[in-house]
């Protein structure tokens, strides 16, 4: 069964209120009067509404004709969308891409990058989703993922690699905290009395698998992951907090609970404003500590224009912020 009224008659609807006169409307739409008059009668009928108060000078939208209105224009503007993206998936446009982007990647960065985005590519819904070290590697194998930005403890098998930018690390700890106060290089002994707020992650295996599998002796078997499958990075204390997201280590170390690794980028502004205090730990000279990012796919993924944007795009922006 086909709809009563067209999109022709929403257009020209449109066009009248903009214009002001069914005259002025006929003039934009290259149509004669007549037909714009007739297209508006027709839409009256088939709606069983009055759009228009004939009584005046000038046609006046009805209360009806207001709030038709409206939802005319919401139905344009989806009719609009839809055939933007038929046209780009004719032209070989990917409807939708999927990142995932480490933790580390800077905020300013990824925003950017996705404005960049939406204004190049408008019909292409993007999604985003931040992860943590193997986490981002497992979504892009998964296939939930179409391309990730990793940085080097995650990089997994299986994957092609694209290096991009090397994000730097620094040391802080908060303000009150015993080991702001130290000046220079300081020694792993005494950073090793300290507590170190570290970013790790869990690994997910064979053993836990199996656990989920088996009902009873899933308890038993989870002990055995939580035992083994942990990822450390720059890690010089032995009295460690562990934690797996950067924004609770980043709150942590502020409160002067320890001292940590913290990207840069994210430090800066707690540098400043006095909230972060910057340590030089003696095992890692000024500005050798950091982590190198890469953007990865899996190798069965054919890329249309909106990925080849992106991923040039992301090398981009990584050299920009070096």
């Amino acid at each position: 069964m086909f709809d009563p009224f067209t999109l022709d008659q929403l257009r020209a609807f449109v066009a009248v209120v903009e214009e002001g006169s069914f005259s002025a409307a006929a003039r934009k739409l290259h149509r004669v009067q007549s037909a714009v008059s007739t297209a508006m009668a027709n839409l009256e009928n088939q709606l069983g509404l009055p759009l228009w108060d004939r009584t005046t000078k000038i046609a006046q939208l009805t209360e009806a004709g207001q709030a038709v209105l409206a939802a005319t224009r919401r139905v344009l503007l989806e009719a609009d969308a839809l055939q933007r993206l038929a046209a780009g998936m004719v032209s070989g446009v990917e409807a939708t891409v999927s990142l995932c982007v480490d933790a580390l990647f800077p905020v300013s960065a990824l925003t950017d990058l996705c404005a960049r985005f939406a204004k190049e590519f408008p019909t292409v819904d993007l999604r985003v989703d931040t992860q943590i070290m193997s986490a981002v590697s497992a979504r892009v194998l998964s296939g939930d993922a179409s391309l990730g930005v990793v940085s080097h403890p995650g990089l997994a098998t299986g994957l092609e690699r694209i290096p991009l930018a090397q994000v730097l690390m620094i040391s802080v700890t908060g303000p009150n905290h015993p080991l702001a106060s130290l000046q220079g290089l300081i020694p792993d002994t005494r950073l090793a009395a300290a507590v170190q707020i570290v970013l790790s992650e869990r690994l997910a295996s064979k053993t836990e698998a199996d656990g989920e599998e088996n009902g009873r002796g899933r308890a038993r078997k989870n002990k055995e992951v939580r035992e083994v499958g942990v990822i450390d990075q720059a890690v010089l204390s032995p009295r460690t907090w562990r934690v797996a997201d950067l924004h609770t280590k980043h709150a942590m170390l502020r409160a002067n609970l320890g001292w940590g690794n913290l990207p840069e980028h994210l430090a800066a502004s707690d540098l400043r404003k006095g909230k972060l205090v910057r340590i030089h730990p003696a095992a890692w000279p000024e500005g050798e500590l950091s982590v190198r990012l890469w953007a990865i796919y899996r190798s069965d993924t054919t890329f249309g224009p909106a990925h080849r944007w992106l991923i040039a795009c992301l090398e981009q922006l990584c050299v920009a912020s070096a």
